[in-house]
């Protein structure tokens, strides 16, 4: 079983930034393709940032030059750094890692981020 936990949320003015985290295992972290999701009332789940084992990155349009992930497998910590954020990027945030090799899916429990006009 692989176990995530995100951390970080909050309410913060537009304009203003916050860091998510998520901790999981140590070959959870270093060998799966791990992803941020949000997901907003009434809205589908939407890909907002995808990091791999390699350290390359793609985001969603919505979010690029505003959003950076990261991992620091020392940490065995996965981050999604949210510069200016909007309204619009008020949702539930969720961390998910994803096995290659067994085609398995992990969720974390999801951590609430409220922007403020």
């Amino acid at each position: 079983q692989v176990e995530l936990a995100e951390s970080g949320g909050g309410l913060v003015p537009a304009g203003g930034s916050l860091r998510l985290s998520c901790a999981g295992l140590a070959r959870t972290v270093s060998l799966a393709i791990m992803a941020w999701y949000r997901q907003a009332p009434g809205k589908q789940r939407e890909l907002v940032a995808v990091i791999n084992s390699g350290g390359g990155t793609n985001y969603a349009d919505a979010v690029k030059g505003r959003f950076t992930v990261s991992r620091d497998t020392a940490k065995n910590q996965v981050y999604l750094q949210m510069d200016n954020l909007q309204p619009e990027d008020t949702a539930v945030y969720y961390c998910n890692a994803y096995f290659l090799d067994t085609n398995s899916n992990y969720w974390g429990q999801g951590t609430q981020v409220t922007v403020s006009s």
